[in-house]
């Protein structure tokens, strides 16, 4: 702390709430500013002061905002004439500084600078004084005319007033930058969500949407739009549910929520808002709203739907074909050890071809996946003693499911009994697809150089399998031959159009 000032002064100085309100400013230390050098240069002219200045206080420094006459910027808060003006009345006057107490010894007037006149009046902002317009000259005066410093007091009112303004346009133009970052911010989030963002005045019927509304309801790029154009673009099966649910919102006050679907391209939308002003007697004037594109989630959930339900079905027709597979199996099998030998393989090919289907959303299964499933992945690069030919090609639930069972049993026999019981045996599987007469997939399996193969006297559980496997598919058929040269078979499955 500076002794060299009276408690007065540095009272006023050290004050904190004035130096809070000096800080809020922003302005200690900043380039100049040419209003204020227009008041400096007003006042020296009135005065017929050589150096006019418009200063402002903090404890320990003075810095001139403004100057005129002087090449200086500032100077110590102990060497400030308008610090004393800062604790004094309305104006200061120093007539002769080299006989006032407090300023013979400054070194502004012993030195160069030579001060001997000095007025000033205090710049108050605030509620706070901050600094002063002043005036000062070379030559003592013997005294003022009151009219003069009432100009003075009246020049830094003028520039009291002045940093007022400044400082407010400062703040709003803070304001404002905040705000336009804060709606881009705003705007790029809503576009980043593909959320349209709506304020429909109910007075003219006009909406002010942003750019992402404009495009989900296919409205024009630019102009004004009407709340009409707008209903004018939801499905004519959506319309009265979506206009009762706004009457109900404007008469009662209730959130207005809709979903609705959006021609031509019939996406659907949630559209949900508020009434935000009401007028006197409780008209709705504003109501505030947002959009957002659901589209996905309805086909997801109508997705879900048919897949739960395709899901709900194949767990009956499975039980129901694990249940008389069981039951045919044991009853070919009672001995425990040859049940769970032949059941198991059975209840393993069901359990991949649904896993399979699974994984494809029951939307069927290629078939070179399903002969994988029983051959090995590597059948096509790999054969082992195996020659498969035909085009790959995607069968439905049904087909796959009845088609590995057949297969399993084929090569189940064909290992136990068949073709690949020697070391010579093959078996040769090809198919073809047909159009005509009915579209459809002609599988064929043929053994040799297998075993001699004769008919068997009682049919087993694996040829009634084989010929039962697709009987859930209409109009498919199966014939199975015991030839001498080994066991033959042709498996007729008609497929949808679009999967031929």
């Amino acid at each position: 702390m500076n002794s060299s000032l009276p408690d007065d002064v540095r009272k006023v100085l050290d004050d904190p709430a004035r130096l809070q309100a000096l800080a809020a400013l922003e302005v200690l230390g900043t380039d100049p500013d040419a209003d204020f050098d227009r008041l400096t240069r007003v006042a020296a002219h009135i005065f017929g002061a050589e150096i006019a200045l418009v200063t402002l206080i903090d404890k320990e420094r003075q810095w001139f905002r403004a100057c005129h006459g002087t090449d200086l910027t500032g100077t110590s808060a102990s060497d400030s004439f308008c610090a004393h003006t800062l604790a004094g009345p309305e104006a200061m006057v120093v007539l002769d500084a080299t006989t006032d107490p407090r300023f013979m010894h400054n070194p502004l007037v012993t030195g160069e600078t030579g001060i001997r006149f000095y007025a000033g009046a205090p710049i108050v902002v605030a509620g706070q004084r901050l600094g002063s317009l002043c005036v000062l000259g070379k030559t003592a005066r013997n005294a003022v005319e009151p009219a003069l410093l009432d100009q003075l007091v009246d020049l830094a009112g003028l520039a009291s007033t002045l940093f007022a303004l400044k400082d407010e346009a400062r703040v709003r133009a803070r304001t404002a930058a905040a705000l336009l970052r804060e709606e881009w911010r705003h705007a790029l989030t809503l576009e980043a969500g593909n959320v349209g963002s709506w304020i429909w005045d109910i007075r003219t019927g006009e909406v002010v949407c942003n750019d992402m509304f404009r495009r989900m309801y296919h409205l024009p790029e630019s102009g004004t739009i009407q709340f009409e154009q707008v209903l004018d673009t939801v499905h004519a099966g959506d319309r009265a549910a979506i206009e009762d649910s706004i009457q109900a919102s404007l008469n009662d006050g209730v959130d207005f929520a809709a979903e609705v679907r959006v021609e031509p391209t019939i996406r659907w939308l949630t559209m949900r808002g508020r009434v935000y002003q009401r007028d006197a007697e409780g008209r709705a004037l504003v109501m505030m709203g947002a959009s957002t594109d659901i589209t996905e989630a309805k086909q997801s959930a109508e997705h879900t739907r048919l897949l739960l339900r395709e899901l709900n079905h194949r767990v009956k027709n499975t039980l129901a074909m694990i249940q008389s597979v069981a039951r045919q199996t044991i009853r070919q099998n009672p001995d425990p050890k040859a049940f769970i030998e032949a059941f198991s393989g059975r209840l393993r090919t069901i359990s991949d071809a649904h896993v399979l289907l699974a994984d494809r959303d029951w939307s069927g299964v290629h078939l070179y996946e399903v002969i994988a499933s029983q051959l090995g992945p590597d059948f096509l690069e790999h054969p082992d003693r195996a020659t498969v030919n035909g085009p790959d090609m995607m069968l439905p639930a049904d087909h796959a499911v009845g088609l590995g069972l057949i297969l399993h049993e084929l090569t189940t026999n064909a290992h136990r009994h068949g073709a690949w019981s020697t070391n010579r045996g093959v078996v040769n599987i090809y198919w073809e697809k047909r159009e005509a007469p009915v579209p459809g997939l002609m599988l064929r399996w043929r053994e040799s150089e297998g075993p001699a193969v004769a008919p068997p006297r009682d049919y087993g559980l694996g040829t009634k399998l084989i010929e039962r496997s697709l009987a859930k598919v209409l109009d498919s058929d199966v014939k199975l031959r015991f030839d001498p040269g080994g066991v033959a078979a042709e498996i007729w499955m008609p497929l949808p159009v679009e999967q031929v």
